[in-house]
Parts: C-alpha cells; sequence; structure tokens
C-alpha cells in the first residue's frame, strides 16, 4: 500500500516518527490526565482525545507542536472527561465503516485517507482532490452514529493528483 499512496515515503517514515514522538511528549506534558491521540498525515499533526482542562489542552498541543519536521498542527482536543469503552467501541465501528465505505467506493482511492472518530466526530486526512474531499465527506456524513465530520485535507488539483498517482497495471 506504500507504493500508491499519495505522500513520499520520507513523509510516510515521519508521520510515523511524529506519532511515536508524540505518544513520548504528552506522557511526559500530561501524565495520565486525559485520554489523547495523534495521528499523522503528511507532516500534519491532528490532535484528539479528551483532557480535564483548558491548560492541558494547551500543554498537548505545545508538546506535539515542538516535534521536529511537523508543519501544521491541528488540536481537537475536548475539554471534558474520558469517554467509556462503549464510546471509544463504537468510535472504532464508526471508523471501520468508513473505511470500509470508501474501500468499496469506485471514485475514491481507500488509503489516499486516513479516518479517525473521537466522541462520533469524523476526522478525515489526506492528500485529495476537491472532489475526493466533497465525496468523502459525504460518505462519512451517511452513517449512523456520526455527529460531524471535520476535514483535516490537503486539496491538491486533479493534475497534481494525474502527477504522483502511479501508471495503472494493464
Amino acid at each position: 500500500m506504500s507504493i500508491t499512496d499519495r505522500r513520499t515515503s520520507g513523509a510516510q517514515v515521519e508521520d510515523e516518527t511524529i506519532e511515536f514522538k508524540a505518544g513520548a511528549r504528552l506522557r511526559e506534558a500530561l501524565g495520565e490526565r486525559g485520554h489523547v491521540n495523534v495521528t499523522s498525515f503528511n507532516r500534519t499533526a491532528l490532535i484528539t482525545g479528551e483532557v480535564p482542562n483548558e491548560a492541558d489542552r494547551a500543554a498537548a498541543e505545545q508538546a506535539v507542536s515542538r516535534i521536529e519536521n511537523i508543519r501544521a498542527t491541528v488540536n481537537e482536543l475536548a475539554v471534558a472527561g474520558n469517554t467509556s469503552l462503549t464510546s471509544r467501541s463504537n468510535d472504532l465501528i464508526l471508523t471501520s465503516k468508513v473505511k470500509a465505505a470508501y474501500f468499496e467506493a469506485k471514485d475514491l482511492q481507500f488509503n489516499a485517507i486516513k479516518v479517525v472518530a473521537e466522541r462520533g466526530t469524523v476526522f478525515l486526512m489526506g492528500r485529495v482532490t476537491e472532489r475526493e474531499a466533497v465525496r468523502a465527506t459525504e460518505l462519512a456524513r451517511g452513517f449512523s452514529g456520526v455527529t460531524k465530520v471535520v476535514r483535516v485535507f490537503e486539496v491538491i488539483t486533479e493534475a497534481e493528483l494525474a502527477r504522483i498517482q502511479p501508471p495503472a497495471s494493464k
């Protein structure tokens, strides 16, 4: 799948490194306070989850934003109590349903979009055209339990997509 990924191989490795480092930095900054996840795509770090107060929300963003090679940080942390196991399970199911819909869609490259669900909100990340962004959002909104869809896309032109797309096999 990495061969059809729209990120460079270097960006893919950087994203994994960012996520790994973010976990360590968040443990240092917050300890056990809160439930925080970081998802990186093309060096944009999406911070999701819950923290008990605004100071912890700011501390989490600061800890993540100082990681080298991050291009942008999107802080979607909620100031709230930690979600229940049931809520997290429902989010995993939502994530799976949305990913499956992308896999089945003939007009989307399913691995071009990362899907993260938190508290019924579906976050979408990736390098996509405006057409793909609209279609992906439309599909995600169609599932029961989705309260909101947040797009954290890097929108590219159709011409750029044609340049980075591997040639179709015959």
